[in-house]
């Protein structure tokens, strides 16, 4: 993601606490300790919105790949994340959705199931969804990261 240079005025003793963050490694600079708090009051906002944040464990099985560093923005995000179990019921369904359009991957075809008419998925694959979103027969709108 492109970044943009800003300048902010804060109180010198937030600044403190931020400078101690960095130095006891709790992120790399003031500018990534900051740019963590602006993610956390965005999501923080989605959730008092009223926006449900949901995924299934097979989404995070493909994105999570353990560390601590590399991992940080995720497992932030994560915290504010319902994780729904990818159980019996959900494979069913992901596999009925599957049977209907011919595609393979049971992850995304789960995803579309636990879905519900007006939700949105955001993805980077979004052609495989789009086509198991025609099979659910369901209005989910497909957003492109």
């Amino acid at each position: 993601m492109p970044k943009e240079r800003v300048t902010i005025t804060v109180e010198a003793d937030l600044l403190n606490h931020v400078q101690s963050a960095v130095q006891a490694g709790a992120c790399r600079s003031v500018s990534e300790w900051i740019s963590q708090a602006i993610e956390e009051q965005l999501a923080k906002g989605a959730r008092q919105s009223g926006v449900p944040l949901r995924t299934h464990g097979g989404v995070i099985a493909q994105v999570w790949r353990g560390g601590t560093r590399g991992q940080t923005r995720l497992a932030r995000a994560l915290r504010m994340v319902e994780t729904v179990p990818l159980n019996e019921e959900l494979g069913r369904q992901a596999g009925m959705l599957l049977a209907r359009c011919g595609l393979s991957d049971a992850i995304d075809a789960a995803l579309v199931a636990m879905a519900d008419h007006g939700d949105e998925i955001i993805t980077s694959d979004p052609d495989d969804l789009d086509m198991l979103v025609t099979a659910s027969q369901r209005r989910i709108n497909i957003t492109p990261l």
